[in-house]
């Protein structure tokens, strides 16, 4: 009998110890109880029932994406290489889990197209000279895409335009 005492107070303590998470300042953690999303929550002390409930963390600091370097075709069929740098953030964490499968991933092959697409429309000249109007330009196609999903794209950046 002390045998079964000592396993329940053993399970208790440990069930205890899994409830608690700590988020930090820049965190937030989207719950989800019994699979439908129930609140968000953070930063500090949460408790997150085992079993009952699950979390998934979403950091809210600015995330630097780099644009992996892509072939665009000019408007005056000049080929060149160009690549890019985005800046955007997490500003609704529950849209950013439950709107899209991983936020991280869909706005890097959204800003890749939008990269391609906006730069194909314009001829090498423009991408040379008006590099601050067509970062504009991409930056805000994306964040109006995105708003959907909660983030905010704060910046985009043109880095190279190469010749092939």
């Amino acid at each position: 009998m002390e045998m079964f005492g000592s396993v329940i107070l053993f399970l208790v303590i440990a069930l205890a110890v899994t409830m608690f998470k700590v988020l930090r300042e820049y965190e937030r953690g989207v719950i989800f109880m019994l699979g439908r999303f129930y609140k968000v929550k953070g930063p500090g002390l949460i408790i997150v029932i085992p079993i009952l409930q699950q979390m998934v963390k979403v950091d809210l600091r600015t995330v630097v994406m780099d644009v992996p370097t892509q072939d665009v075709i000019s408007r005056d069929n000049v080929s060149v290489q160009v690549n890019a740098v985005i800046y955007f953030r997490v500003l609704d964490p529950e849209r950013a889990i439950i709107q899209v499968e991983n936020f991280l991933e869909a706005t890097s092959q959204l800003s890749q197209t939008t990269l391609r697409s906006v730069l194909g429309q314009h001829e090498l000249d423009d991408m040379l000279a008006e590099r601050e109007k067509l970062n504009s330009d991409i930056q805000n196609i994306l964040d109006k895409q995105t708003a959907a999903w909660g983030i905010k794209v704060a910046n985009v950046e043109i880095k190279h335009v190469d010749l092939n």
